[in-house]
């Protein structure tokens, strides 16, 4: 008698549409995971290793922790940006030096020693 007590107190089952990614899926697999950890958590029957993970987010040192990862991720882009953009002006460099040795004629030059 107390397992049907137990089921009618829960809602029932959301029909969830079927992910088309793996990245996809697996987000919906956290998502229902953190609203069962919550449930949990509201009516007192959740574990201690699942309060102590909430608990540990929620703190000072997580939040700096957390701040410091996205600076760490603005700055590896950064980088990558900079060798992006150094890569396309040593391009134009190129460009620019072999556009001044066909003005200077010397283009013409090593095209007829090349026959």
């Amino acid at each position: 008698m107390a397992k049907a007590k137990a089921a009618e107190r829960r809602e029932p089952v959301k029909k969830m549409r079927p992910a088309l990614t793996p990245e996809a899926r697996e987000n919906q697999l956290i998502s229902l995971a953190y609203d069962l950890v919550e449930e949990r958590l509201r009516n007192g029957t959740a574990t201690s290793q699942e309060t102590t993970h909430f608990l540990k987010l929620g703190s000072t040192k997580e939040r700096i922790e957390k701040e410091i990862l996205e600076k760490q991720k603005e700055l590896i882009s950064a980088k990558t940006e900079a060798i992006q953009s150094a890569k396309k002006i040593e391009e134009l460099y190129a460009k620019a030096v072999e556009a001044m040795r066909t003005y200077t004629g010397a283009r013409e030059e090593t095209d007829d020693e090349d026959l």
